[in-house]
């Protein structure tokens, strides 16, 4: 495959070599993008491991400039991959990926993870599971001896995200892969010698969890920084890796504190129609209290998840969007404990064999729920977002394998997914507790763009805020802020300060791209004025597949202006 890429002189077929060999390099993404023939291995995580991936990204890079685009398809597609892989490039010659640990998303997390992702239905099925639970102890030896490594080069993750990371790793050492294996009793035809493999594999990656739990405490952290801001230079890296664009920080603080308080009125308005002129607080009071947005038991919660993602795909299909028949499934899960709390998407198979899922991580001793906080949250996930948007790039058959399978960016996807909670209360599907919930999740993705950007950058908070003003963020200051200018219950907020900390530049992904969507809709109506048309707008956009936001509006609005 590689031979291939770099005599290739065709921009598609570099793009689509490029993704097999990246799949074979990093197996547990591509069982996350639903990339066949790899779900029984694991990624070397050791020096070498990375070291392959950085020659991989290098290659790839010089074939694809030397590559002449043959139409305007192949033009669109070099700008992308070329943005990616060589960001992907520069990153990996920083020495970051060798040390990557959060709460989040890091190899902890993606190697448990995939599991999740993998069929469970065949004796065959089951039999690759068992292979690849046997190859958890040497991946996770290999991070371990990264983590070294780079920590004698003096890269290493803060000390909260090694202690929240080892806790992890605790909790799915005694609850996850036993449990799981069990799974394996619902074949009939099972077999004795795939029955005892699971159960070797899975004690051994249960070791190997707890061992790496054992690491991170006692020989991690120790070493692991103090300082939990990542500071101006690493934070425009990972910046520009999650929002495809350099962003103008300042600029983006200053904007976050505008769209914060814009949200923060409507917010007030429709809290007092809920609580006869009272604040938020009181209106979520009330709708807390309201039977007809609660439900009891984790059971019933997945039925409510899936009964709206049905009826979401159903309602909008031939109305709002073009839903092909393939995205007419989707599967609504609840997440097994450890992880972070929140919700998940995670792709359809590229010949759409796994359908897409919705993942809800809960609080593991939580059994009551209330929908007014989550409804727009489903729409987010599901349709019309992450389920429509990512699967319409993996059915659309004018762009190469990369752009369907590989490339999600986060500003363009979870930029659309935050715009997709705005269309829906547009479309009249949420009255006014939904909508105050909707609201209460657009106002908390503005204060990512504050807290995250301010945290890591220690920005000082400017007057007029009414929060500690002239004061520099600090994770105090912006645990505090959640608390008292959201309605974010505490474990949650707590939650999203680890996160912020540990994978910087992604949460304000989500405000910054809806800010986008907005714009070039905006942009698109003004130009066409009569002959706008929303929904043909909408499906265009989604059809051209991932982009950087340095690229998106070009792509969107036209005409193109790609180098």
């Amino acid at each position: 495959m590689t031979a291939f890429m770099e005599t290739s002189t065709r921009v598609h077929e570099i793009c689509d070599s490029y993704v097999e060999d990246y799949a074979r390099l990093n197996p547990t993404e591509a069982t996350e993008f639903g990339i066949a023939g790899y779900d029984d291995t694991l990624p070397d995580l050791s020096p070498d491991g990375h070291r392959a991936r950085a020659e991989l990204a290098g290659r790839a890079l010089r074939a694809i400039t030397a590559a002449q685009p043959a139409d305007e398809g192949e033009r669109v597609a070099k700008a992308i991959f070329s943005e990616r892989v060589g960001l992907e490039a520069e990153i990996r010659a920083s020495g970051l990926p060798a040390a990557s640990l959060n709460v989040t998303w890091s190899p902890v997390q993606e190697i448990r993870q995939a599991f999740d992702l993998m069929p469970a239905e065949t004796v065959d099925d089951w039999a690759a599971i068992a292979r690849r639970l046997a190859a958890v102890p040497a991946s996770l030896a290999g991070y371990q001896a990264s983590l070294r490594a780079s920590a004698d080069d003096g890269i290493v993750a803060a000390v909260r995200q090694v202690g929240r990371v080892s806790t992890q790793c605790e909790t799915w050492s005694t609850s996850f892969f036993g449990p799981f294996v069990e799974g394996a009793d619902a074949v009939p035809e099972m077999s004795e010698a795939v029955r005892a493999d699971l159960a070797a594999g899975a004690r051994h990656a249960a070791e190997a969890y707890a061992g790496l739990a054992r690491f991170l405490r006692e020989h991690l952290a120790p070493r692991a920084a103090r300082e939990d801001a990542v500071g101006a230079d690493v934070y425009r890296l990972w910046s520009r890796k999650f929002i495809g664009a350099d962003v103008d920080l300042p600029e983006a603080y200053a904007w976050g504190w505008e769209e914060f308080r814009r949200v923060e009125a409507e917010l007030a308005e429709v809290a007092a129609r809920i609580a006869g002129g009272g604040g938020p607080a009181e209106a979520a009071a009330v709708l807390d209290a309201d039977v007809r947005y609660r439900i009891t038991g984790r059971d019933a919660f997945r039925g409510w998840l899936q009964e709206l993602s049905d009826r979401a795909l159903h309602d909008l299909r031939g109305t709002h969007f073009d839903i092909p028949d393939e995205l007419m499934r989707l599967e609504c899960r609840i997440a097994p404990s450890g992880g972070g709390m929140g919700a998940y998407y995670t792709n359809p198979a590229g010949d759409f064999s796994r359908p897409g899922q919705m993942w809800w991580s809960l609080p593991a001793d939580r059994e009551e729920f209330t929908t007014w906080r989550e409804l727009s949250t489903v729409y987010h996930e599901g349709v019309p977002g992450h389920h429509l948007q990512i699967g319409t790039a993996v059915a659309t058959p004018g762009l190469n394998r990369f752009q369907r399978l590989l490339c999600f960016i986060d500003g363009h996807g979870e930029g659309w997914a935050l715009y997709a909670e705005r269309l829906m209360r547009e479309f009249g599907y949420l009255d006014d507790g939904q909508s105050l919930g909707m609201l209460n999740k657009s106002l908390f993705r503005a204060a990512r763009v504050l807290v995250d950007i301010g945290m890591h950058l220690r920005l000082e908070i400017p007057a007029g805020t009414g929060f500690h003003e002239g004061e520099r963020w600090t994770p105090e200051l912006g645990l505090e802020f959640l608390r008292e200018r959201t309605l974010t219950e505490h474990a949650r907020a707590v939650d999203e300060i680890d996160r912020y900390l540990g994978w910087p530049g992604q949460a304000p992904s989500y405000k910054l791209g809806e800010r986008l969507w907005v714009s070039m809709r905006e942009e698109a109506r003004s130009r066409q004025g009569a002959a706008f048309d929303l929904r043909r707008f909408h499906m265009d956009a989604l059809r051209r597949g991932p982009a950087g936001l340095g690229t998106l509006r070009d792509l969107v609005i036209g005409p193109a202006a790609l180098s």
